[in-house]
């Protein structure tokens, strides 16, 4: 813990506050107070760092822990999967940024404990796997994404060119752009002055990003956090109050899947589990229920239920 708290109080410019170390390391305040006097015996050029709101806070100076950095063959084997995996979805230039920095860790250790690593590095390659669902995978423009990014960074206004996704028409839209949501498709969340109001467009869907030259003032109040929360995957609709029931045989995968950050889990007498969350989206949260077969119930909301039918019912024609 001591040495999380010290990787910390180095990485931040503005330093920490004892609130931050209660967050952060999930402590007590007291717990919180006792490690950073502990860190300050075994680091005295430990600084106070000047705040205008007068709340204390505390800070390492750079290169305190530069003794200390080296990487883990766990850590650099991590990046090295997380770039892979990125890659394969299709996310080309995100997985090059990691696979500069896991590079650039390997260029900055010591070469005697490179050298000592290199076997345990060649193993958890051979032993680092990726099971990827099977299928196509939109390509992303890469100057397309830095345009956004550099407009998200800068706060710049856009004018996109864009395909719809269900009618195929072409269009021009100027936005906001806030940031992005990545899942089985990629999407920048942005806020339409035409519409008043934030949305999705789908990244592969985007076919140039140019700069107005104009700026725009973000909203301190959103939260692209809350946004994606609200709903089951990335559609927005007004979140309802869903309660499935699992099976007892489906019980311990239940148990270990994450539906959403609302989730409450029940477990039932009988061995069955009763899940409960609040969001929207309601047919992907239906194409997602497919995949647990018979082993799901809906019990609410009523809306859900007619959903699944309704998919039911039209894969059945299709077929």
């Amino acid at each position: 813990m001591l040495l999380t708290l010290a990787l910390r109080m180095q990485a931040t410019r503005s330093g920490l506050s004892l609130a931050d170390i209660q967050e952060a390391l999930s402590i007590s305040r007291r717990t919180a107070e006792r490690l950073r006097d502990a860190l300050w015996r075994v680091f005295p050029q430990m600084e106070e760092v000047p705040d205008e709101e007068r709340t204390k806070r505390w800070r390492l100076p750079t290169g305190t822990l530069s003794r200390l950095l080296d990487c883990s063959s766990d850590q650099l084997i991590a990046l090295q999967t997380a770039s892979a995996l990125l890659s394969k979805e299709g996310l080309q230039e995100q997985a090059g940024k990691l696979e500069q920095l896991r590079l650039s860790l390997l260029g900055a250790m010591r070469p005697d404990l490179l050298r000592r690593m290199e076997p345990d590095l060649e193993a958890l390659t051979l032993a680092e796997g990726l099971a990827l669902q099977p299928g196509p995978r939109r390509r992303l423009n890469n100057d397309i994404l830095a345009a956004l990014r550099h407009a998200i960074l800068g706060m710049q206004e856009i004018c996109i060119e864009y395909t719809a996704r269900s009618s195929g028409k072409d269009s021009k839209q100027t936005i906001h752009p806030y940031g992005f949501l990545y899942g089985r498709k990629a999407y920048l969340v942005a806020y339409s002055p035409a519409m008043q109001d934030w949305r999705l467009w789908l990244l592969s869907n985007i076919r140039s990003a140019k700069k107005t030259g104009n700026a725009y003032q973000r909203d301190a109040a959103f939260s692209l956090q809350d946004y994606a929360a609200r709903s089951f995957g990335v559609y927005q609709e007004e979140p309802q109050s869903v309660v499935l029931r699992f099976n007892a045989e489906a019980a311990s995968d239940v148990l270990n899947f994450h539906f959403h950050p609302t989730q409450q889990i029940e477990q039932q007498n009988n061995g069955d589990i009763i899940v409960r969350f609040t969001a929207g989206g309601l047919s992907e949260l239906c194409w997602h229920l497919f995949t647990w077969g018979d082993s799901v119930t809906i019990l609410e909301p009523d809306s859900l239920l007619q959903t699944m039918r309704e998919l039911c019912h039209s894969s059945l024609r299709n077929s």
